[in-house]
């Protein structure tokens, strides 16, 4: 394993792939560089003199100016870099030739359900349409987890605290994401809990949720019950009924839908985890699949990248606006636009937000965008989709949930043990993450700056996915974890 790389030929920095000691003398493209200060792994040093305010260079793209003169050798990190982010910029249309490429189809097992859709996992999911009752819902799932049989592989409560006392945006959000989860193919079938006073109640939700299958979906009002969870649990045996008379069978993987998420980046997830999940987006494309990126704050600085490869003209400006809109919502509240990276981004050795858009829009890959959607959409477009999301780890994720993703890359640095409405699959940067958080960590993508290759690695990662889209249970769902959680924009009653 080499101890540094040169991520682009107009870099001015490499990034240390092991610590690089004081006075260690490494021989860049022919040209030795002795380094003048310890490099920790992750971290940018310096190949050649960097003036004050001069750019940056990393990805072949500038991620921020020098705050100082820099002298070839030297640690660059937040001390001696700045942010090149402006507010609110106008963009020019400049679309990016991009070749679509066509590839043999492959199956994975899945359940085909009566409207169309297709479903990864057959779960009973129990959904409060308030928070109010989110103990009773967890009661609920862990009795009737004892009925459980068939195809039909787990009860499942989605607490959370809202559903009431919310005003404009943010209630519109929780109708629309909890209407979204009800009508998730992954769920064979939903218990709806109700409390009965709260602002978004069954007859106001069921709006929302549209045409649905009787025998799929139930309500249950738990002000209208003597005992509302023995009421419940008789329900779900009916739903537990319903749902085992779903059977796994072969279905195209143009039909999966993959979400694309990141969190706790480090130097190494621009590197190996990020752009080995744009070749999956890519290879999965290729096929007729889908998959849709988000966090919208973590693709400042990198936007035009994606906005020039843009199918059309309309995309590009509903691009514009999926950015600037976001700009526009963090001034509203007074917030810095670049309040970015996290402490851990920044230990890692992420030093401004260009640096970790870079990195993160990397999971993109190189497909054309075929979708713009808004925070609670559904995606309707086969191909690469943008999402309307915060960064929020566990926010961004349910988001790509609701959106129709079956199952969700998360790729760190750092590690996570949080899931999803849907199989969360974490993908190490780093192969001692990977070695240190096994319980955690589903596949490691460390290998790549060590014996391994992009292409054996991103038919490893597809053939795993399709192992979990056929069954296989990621670390967050062996551990019995499922988690969510809804964007909160305004003000509480």
């Amino acid at each position: 394993m080499q101890d540094f790389l040169k991520i682009n030929d107009n870099d001015n920095v490499v990034v240390a792939l092991n610590t690089i000691d004081a006075g260690t003398v490494i021989s860049v493209e022919g040209k030795d560089i002795t380094a003048q200060e310890e490099i920790p792994a992750g971290h940018k040093m310096a190949i050649e003199d960097i003036p004050y305010g001069g750019d940056v260079i990393k990805y072949g793209y500038r991620i921020g100016n020098a705050k100082e003169n820099i002298k070839e050798g030297c640690w660059i990190h937040t001390h001696n870099v700045r942010t090149a982010l402006g507010d609110l910029l106008e963009y020019t249309y400049d679309p990016t030739p991009v070749e679509e490429v066509k590839t043999d189809d492959v199956t994975f097992m899945g359940f085909n359900r009566p409207d169309g859709k297709v479903g990864v996992r057959n779960e009973i999911w129990v959904i409060p349409t308030v928070g109010c009752v989110n103990n009773v819902a967890s009661a609920i799932a862990k009795q009737a987890n004892a009925f459980v049989k068939g195809s039909v592989e787990e009860v499942i409560a989605f607490p959370h605290p809202y559903g009431c006392s919310q005003m404009s945006d943010d209630q519109e959000n929780t109708r629309q994401i909890l209407a979204d989860l009800i009508n998730h193919p992954n769920a064979g079938g939903v218990l709806v809990l109700g409390l009965g006073c709260e602002n978004s109640n069954i007859d106001v939700l069921k709006p929302y949720i549209g045409d649905y299958d009787e025998k799929r979906v139930k309500f249950l009002v738990s002000q209208e019950s003597e005992d509302e969870i023995a009421d419940a649990v008789e329900i779900i045996k009916g739903l537990i009924d319903y749902a085992s008379g779903f059977q796994r069978e072969p279905i195209s993987v143009s039909k999966l839908v993959v979400g694309m998420k990141c969190g706790g980046s480090d130097g190494l997830s621009g590197i190996t985890a990020n752009p080995l999940v744009g070749r999956f987006s890519d290879m999965l494309i290729s096929k007729g699949g889908t998959t849709i990126l988000t966090e919208v704050p973590e693709m400042f600085g990198a936007e035009t990248i994606l906005m020039n490869r843009c199918a059309n003209e309309e995309l590009f400006n509903q691009t514009v606006d999926l950015i600037n809109d976001f700009k526009k919502y963090f001034k509203r509240y007074d917030q810095t636009i670049y309040e970015n990276p996290s402490p851990g981004n920044k230990k890692g050795g992420i030093s401004t937000l260009e640096d970790k858009s870079l990195g993160c829009t990397q999971k993109s890959g190189s497909a054309l965008v075929k979708g713009v959607l808004a925070y609670g959409e559904t995606v309707k477009t086969p191909g690469l989709n943008l999402l309307s999301a915060p960064g929020n780890d566990l926010v961004a994720s349910t988001a790509l949930a609701a959106a129709g993703a079956h199952i969700v890359l998360f790729t760190t640095g750092r590690g996570t043990p949080f899931a999803s409405p849907v199989p969360t699959v974490k993908i190490s940067t780093n192969s001692r993450l990977a070695g240190k958080k096994s319980n955690w960590i589903d596949f490691n993508a460390g290998v790549l700056v060590e014996d391994s290759n992009m292409a054996d690695e991103t038919q490893k990662l597809f053939d795993y996915v399709v192992e979990v889209a056929s069954g296989k249970q990621v670390c967050s769902e062996a551990a019995g974890f499922h988690d969510m959680a809804i964007f909160k924009q305004g003000v509480t009653l």
